[in-house]
């Protein structure tokens, strides 16, 4: 069972006790920037040194999304080197790749415990 560390709505970011997921709405140019930003901000805290981090670009279905290359590119997650990092881009809408992302969560939260 895991326990919620934090909670940022703007978004829907939440991190775990065994890792951190951080979902990027794919599809909204604008605020990326500002996903970008929160989350190095977050994994700068002491307390989530070395967690596993897990990005969801979602809404891959919207034609103006992202690609993953793009995502991780204006993410900056390459200059993440001090955990594991692994980006899914996924379509809750869709249901597209959300079984890779539970592999991934199963994976983690068993290594873990």
């Amino acid at each position: 069972m895991h326990k919620y560390k934090y909670i940022i709505p703007l978004h829907f970011t939440l991190l775990y006790e065994f890792y951190c997921s951080y979902v990027v709405d794919a599809a909204d140019h604008e605020n990326v920037s500002v996903s970008k930003s929160e989350l190095h901000d977050l994994l700068s805290k002491p307390s989530l040194s070395g967690i596993p981090l897990l990005v969801l670009g979602n809404k891959i279905d919207k034609p103006q999304a992202l690609s993953k290359q793009e995502l991780t590119e204006q993410m900056d997650l390459k200059n993440i080197t001090d955990r594991e990092v692994c980006c899914f881009m996924i379509s809750c809408k869709n249901s597209t790749n959300i079984d890779q992302v539970l592999d991934w969560l199963v994976k983690h939260s068993k290594s873990n415990s």
